[in-house]
């Protein structure tokens, strides 16, 4: 069994992650922290294969979790989950060892894809000896490098849902759906099945705003 820390801020998004773990045959959650700090006191304490790191940590950057595992001699693999798209933080990431990159958000079938191409990775590199030469090589890096299952949730497409993120992101205090779908240029309820999204892979934070009659709206706040 692969053994995973997952090192996420966002309560809500730490639980999901650890649930999708939790469903890939082959690995186990062996902890969860919301910190820096916390990721690198477990990982003193604890031997893991890998950790899903979150980059935009309460007292750092989740790089500099990286070097200070590296510089501790620590050799567990490192896969990034983030909102980062700085092509600035890739990257460093890659500088710092990061085997893969993910961005949020994502569904099951795309962390899956990552963490099976891992455990291909894994098992092809496993143990001692060399490589028959450069085309074994290829085929232990082209595992990490997998593409399959990275869909969207049937009828999403990449291109809303980022104009969807980009409403939210530089909204004032959040969004009802209907000023994203004004924002963005789609309907009310497709404007609501994209922020429902967000907000269900931790991305967005829902919280009812009161008017002066009827029910209250539901408004979506950045919160990744």
């Amino acid at each position: 069994m692969i053994s995973v820390l997952v090192v996420e801020d966002n309560p809500v998004a730490a639980d999901a992650h650890r649930h999708y773990v939790e469903r890939v045959p082959g690995f186990r959650v062996a902890g969860v922290v919301h910190s820096g700090r916390d990721a690198l006191r477990f990982l003193d304490a604890t031997t893991v294969d890998l950790v899903l790191l979150d980059l935009y940590l309460p007292d750092g950057h989740g790089l500099d979790v990286v070097r200070a595992l590296r510089a501790a001699g620590r050799t567990a693999d490192v896969i990034t989950v983030t909102s980062a798209r700085d092509l600035a933080i890739v990257r460093a990431a890659v500088s710092a060892g990061v085997v893969q990159y993910l961005l949020k958000p994502f569904t099951f079938a795309t962390l899956r894809d990552k963490l099976n191409g891992y455990a291909k990775f894994r098992a092809r590199v496993s143990g001692h000896g060399e490589a028959a030469g450069q085309a074994e090589v290829d085929e232990a890096f082209g595992a990490l490098r997998s593409t399959e299952n990275l869909a969207l949730p049937k009828g999403m497409s990449r291109q809303t849902l980022d104009a969807v993120i980009e409403a939210v992101r530089t909204s004032d205090g959040g969004l009802s759906s209907g000023a994203a779908a004004d924002a963005v240029g789609v309907s009310r309820v497709t404007a609501r099945r994209y922020l429902e999204y967000l907000a269900d892979t931790g991305l967005a934070a829902r919280r009812p705003q009161y008017g002066a009659v009827g029910r209250p709206e539901v408004w979506y706040r950045w919160a990744g």
